[in-house]
């Protein structure tokens, strides 16, 4: 006779192989996603990265095109677009003077902005006491741009250069091989540690050979000169 006891030893059992199996395909299935979804995030912050570098020339030679002048360094400016600060300093001698990362709002490189927003090239608030004024990029990195005559990474060469902050390595590898050579220390896209507000030109940091020195979880700034 079976008792109630052993009945109910009887009914308890545990996952079978297939089972198992299935719950593990989910995971799998899971994981998956999971990874998939962190490489599309990954691949378009890349391109919006890339954007910014394929743009910032557009809105000088656009200027360049309708005024005869620099962003920044337009002598006119006050005529060409109305609402404008004209620069302190020498204007008009097709250099934009000062760093891409200064905060002061009198000199050429950051009135470049304020210039190419007011002429309907690029997005964002004109008034330069706006806290976002200075624009930023996907990873809130500061951007801006300023003359070749000095590099802001050593080697790197160029009429301008902008520059775009706060880019983990493995990004910086991403653009420079998405834009250039696939090299972070050579070509027309370079990667260095520039620490904030400093305008000392950078060693560039490599992403090539036995030891390279660009980590890809350490953050950078990302230059290119053009």
């Amino acid at each position: 006779m079976t008792t109630p006891m052993k009945l109910m030893k009887n009914q308890q059992s545990g996952f079978t192989l297939v089972e198992i199996a299935i719950v593990l395909v989910i995971i799998g299935l899971l994981l998956g996603g999971i990874l998939k979804g962190q490489e599309l995030i990954n691949s378009a912050k890349v391109k919006n990265l890339a954007q910014d570098f394929k743009t910032i020339p557009l809105y000088i030679y656009g200027y360049q095109d309708r005024f005869k002048a620099l962003p920044g360094d337009d002598p006119r400016v006050v005529t060409n677009v109305p609402g404008a600060t004209l620069a302190a300093g020498t204007v008009g001698n097709g250099v934009i003077d000062g760093s891409w990362n200064s905060t002061a709002v009198t000199e050429e490189s950051a009135l470049f902005w304020q210039h190419v927003r007011l002429a309907n090239f690029a997005p964002g608030p004109t008034s330069t006491t706006d806290a976002n004024y200075f624009p930023t990029n996907v990873d809130s990195g500061r951007m801006g741009i300023q003359s070749g005559a000095t590099s802001p990474i050593i080697g790197l060469r160029g009429t301008y250069i902008f520059c775009s902050s706060g880019i983990l390595g493995k990004f910086a590898s991403q653009l420079d091989t998405t834009l250039d050579d696939g090299n972070t220390a050579t070509g027309s896209i370079m990667a260095a540690n520039i620490p904030t507000g400093s305008t000392a030109p950078a060693a560039p940091e490599t992403n090539q050979g036995a030891t390279p020195t660009l980590n890809v979880a350490s953050s950078y700034t990302v230059c290119m000169g053009f």
